[in-house]
């Protein structure tokens, strides 16, 4: 088991450790942090400082250096070497940049370490000067956990007089798991101005906030995972693999020794049912799905890209259980990575880094067109549970697809479909849908049902992908037959197309 941040800490605080950064916004928790080591390492007081309150502390100290960054830190030198202080300074970030105070922080980084006094720096972001680097160690202050949320919600509940049944808090704990602790307490005020009570009524407005939560990070999005499995036709060995691995997530699976599941990769052309089937998995699996676009990760600061991946798989461990979409990953990362100075390189290493270590409940679900353009280094066993191909759909597929979408239009639908089957050979199971929905607007422009001549009329009029991209779909069967991919249909690679949906 990883260590916490408190036990983290305590040792770099014990080994002298001069300069602490813990990144993070909720200052509050760092503080509680902070008092908590004091008294667990004995000998030992905290100090707060800000811009505008000055210090606080010592009685006889209060309001000392407001306004004034270099008088703060200066503050460490006027301490007598028994007790030792952990003093916290907060927004400090904003003044690094200043000549004279990022000289005194180099002065600090050497002298500190001769005594037992400890710099602590708290803020959400920290471009570091150069200069500063080897003097200052970063440290990330997790989300709380479902343990931190658990008493959190109990203690606000039994402060309302209304304390919560076990089962509801588990429910709101579950729901509030991603959310800062400060985002739980608004919550929490909110709910008790209401109704003067936490009670499950509140798991809807929870969902929303961290959909909110999601959208203010402007690097995932949250997405309404609507469509189920009964919406893919076809399909059927992967519909069998994931059902397996859903079963995976239990707590039983866990006692028989199962590690938690990867993820899969979904490769093939466009409108075979990629995308929806992540919106199936997250649907029917009940957990949030969360969309990628691996572009949102590229900024153009040094260091910025790989920050931001950072900041990404923390919110998305945050969220767990949950599946996370990597939409169209062969555009992301399917460049030359010289061109923009290795950043895309770095950013694919954490990722996978992460991929092949992640202990948390992320499902990763990566979808790709064009497969020749992916690094080899992503199809590496290890990365992803399994790879499967989603080709074209054959007879008795697009039969299933039709019908789906038919009856989901025209629920009482008899439509014969022996010709249109025959005549949408080649057609994904994007195609097929068009061809349904321009069948109906040809009907319902004259006034009447739907009928078999419709259909084969919108299907003439369609140019399927199977026709403008021949010599790519080939290439792509060519790959997976040598076995580098499984059948989404459940068939051999070298086999008959593979199941599609719409």
């Amino acid at each position: 088991m990883s260590p916490t941040l408190a036990d983290q800490l305590d040792l770099l605080i014990r080994a002298r450790t001069p300069i602490l950064w813990i990144r993070t916004l909720e200052e509050e928790r760092v503080v509680v942090l902070l008092q908590e080591l004091a008294e667990r390492l004995g000998q030992r007081f905290l100090l707060r400082w800000d811009f505008i309150s000055g210090l606080s502390g010592p009685p006889d100290r209060i309001g000392e250096a407001a306004r004034n960054p270099a008088a703060a830190l200066e503050l460490l030198g006027t301490l007598p070497p028994e007790p030792a202080a952990l003093l916290l300074l907060q927004d400090f970030h904003r003044f690094s940049d200043d000549a004279g105070i990022c000289r005194r922080l180099r002065n600090l980084a050497s002298e500190l370490p001769r005594t037992s006094h400890t710099l602590v720096i708290t803020a959400p972001d920290w471009q570091v000067p150069a200069e500063l680097e080897d003097g200052v160690t970063r440290l990330d202050l997790p989300l709380p956990d479902a343990q931190d949320l658990g008493r959190l919600l109990g203690n606000i509940a039994r402060a309302s007089g209304e304390p919560l049944d076990p089962a509801v808090q588990e429910q709101l704990t579950a729901a509030c798991h991603g959310l800062s602790e400060q985002r739980v307490r608004q919550l929490a005020a909110r709910a008790l101005a209401r109704r003067g009570r936490l009670g499950p009524e509140d798991l809807a407005e929870v969902l929303e906030e961290k959909r909110l939560a999601i959208a203010r990070s402007e690097l995932l999005e949250y997405c309404p995972a609507e469509a189920s499995p009964a919406d893919i036709g076809g399909l059927d060995g992967l519909k069998h693999w994931l059902a397996q691995r859903h079963r995976a997530f239990s707590e039983e699976a866990r006692r028989y020794g199962l590690p938690l599941p990867r993820g899969v990769l979904l490769v093939g052309p466009q409108g075979t049912g990629k995308s929806l089937t992540a919106k199936a998995i997250a649907h029917s699996w009940n957990m949030p799905l969360l969309r990628l676009d691996v572009g949102r990760l590229f900024a153009g600061l040094v260091g910025a890209s790989e920050a931001r991946t950072r900041d990404m798989i923390q919110r998305a461990e945050a969220m767990a259980p949950c599946v996370l979409w990597i939409d169209e990953i062969d555009k992301g990362f399917g460049g030359d990575g010289r061109s923009d100075g290795g950043t895309s390189q770095r950013v694919l290493a954490s990722l996978l880094t992460w991929m092949s270590e992640k202990t948390s409940a992320v499902f990763v679900v990566a979808t790709a067109n064009a497969v020749e353009r992916l690094p080899p280094e992503l199809l590496r066993k290890g990365r992803f549970d399994e790879i499967f191909l989603l080709e074209l759909p054959d007879a008795n597929e697009r039969r299933a697809i039709l019908d789906l979408q038919l009856r989901r239009r025209r629920p009482l639908h008899a439509l014969p479909l022996e010709v249109l089957i025959d005549r949408t050979e080649g057609f994904s199971g994007a195609e097929l849908e068009q061809t349904v929905i321009e069948a109906m607007h040809l009907a319902f422009g004259d006034h009447r049902e739907i009928v078999e001549a419709d259909l084969i009329t919108a299907a003439s009029q369609v140019v399927p992908l199977s026709r403008t991209a021949r010599e790519q779909l080939e290439a792509l069967r060519q790959w997976a037959s040598s076995g580098r991919a499984r059948s989404a249909a459940g068939r051999s690679a070298a086999g008959p197309s593979t199941a599609a949906a719409t």
